[in-house]
């Protein structure tokens, strides 16, 4: 094996393979053809001696060579590519650059108006796009370069992923102005016996907030009283004002609806308190576009606070 007979483009095909699971997809990702992917990845056959990738169910397998050179290659060229343009000069001003950055659907509404506003100030030729990514899948999604970072309730336990607190979040109750718990006094907080005689509307967004309404309703065995599902965190106030339902919802959005006159606050007895983190590759760690960009998220929207 010489490794100066080996083409380094056809590493690129390799990760593109490895990430897509599908010689079509690896080859229009990389602007090349279904028959010179497939040659491609024949040539990397032949050089390594191992299938490499594999015929499965789901699409294309590693084999344990192809798994290992496939993660080791992708982290080389995710380091080259830092190392070319990354630790240039950024001058914010002249910036084209298109920012990917996923967000659920109460991020998006939190979030993206004061990101946008200082974007269009600061560096107003670049872009701003809100790509929804799973939960589960925002490693693959950072890795692959799909995103550039993640905004919400994550916890990332890959290592190659960063991430940093901005601030803790926690669930309180929206009601009705008239509506009054089923049982004791109505205070300024519901207990968990108020609770429990309660109905309840819940947001149920998949993209980075890993469904945790409903982890805290399971948490506290209130899981069976919820009676509303809705995608949206942006129904929630409606719908409490129209029904008889809780609607439960994060501490930064009630903050946003204190100005509304038709609605009732409420704290929640013993509610967890989350971390919402800013996530990102490592590779991205020293370049310097993708540092001013962390370090404006910070400025805009992390909150000191005092320990919980």
């Amino acid at each position: 094996m010489n490794f100066r007979q080996l083409d380094l483009n056809l590493l690129r095909v390799l990760v593109a393979i490895h990430r897509t699971g599908s010689v079509t997809l690896a080859g229009k990702s990389l602007a090349l053809s279904q028959p010179a992917t497939s040659n491609a990845l024949a040539r990397l056959r032949d050089y390594f001696e191992d299938e490499l990738f594999v015929r499965a169910p789901s699409g294309l397998k590693p084999t344990r060579l192809g798994e290992q050179l496939a993660t080791d290659v992708h982290e080389q060229l995710l380091a080259l590519e830092t190392q070319l343009v990354g630790r240039q000069e950024y001058v914010p001003a002249n910036s084209e650059v298109h920012w990917k950055i996923s967000l659920s659907d109460l991020g998006e509404m939190m979030f993206l108006p004061k990101l946008a506003s200082t974007l269009r100030t600061e560096a107003p030729h670049s872009r701003l796009s809100n790509i929804s990514v799973n939960a589960d899948q925002v490693t693959a999604a950072l890795e692959s370069r799909d995103i550039d970072m993640a905004i919400g309730i994550l916890a990332p336990e890959h290592r190659g992923i960063r991430s940093e607190l901005l601030f803790h979040e926690r669930y309180m109750a929206v009601t009705s102005l008239d509506w009054k718990p089923p049982i004791g006094r109505a205070g300024k907080t519901l207990s968990a016996d108020q609770l429990r005689q309660s109905g309840f509307a819940v947001a149920s967004p998949t993209a980075t907030f890993h469904g945790s309404v409903e982890k805290m309703l399971s948490r506290m065995k209130l899981e069976d009283r919820i009676v509303l599902r809705s995608r949206h965190f942006s129904a929630m106030p409606d719908i409490a004002r129209q029904t008889d339902l809780v609607a439960i919802i994060p501490e930064m959005y009630v903050r946003e609806l204190q100005w509304r006159q038709d609605l009732r606050i409420w704290d929640i007895t013993d509610a967890p308190v989350y971390e919402v983190r800013m996530v990102w590759h490592k590779s991205t760690d020293n370049d310097s576009r993708h540092q001013w960009m962390r370090n404006l998220v910070c400025r805009l929207f992390q909150r000191y606070e005092k320990k919980l």
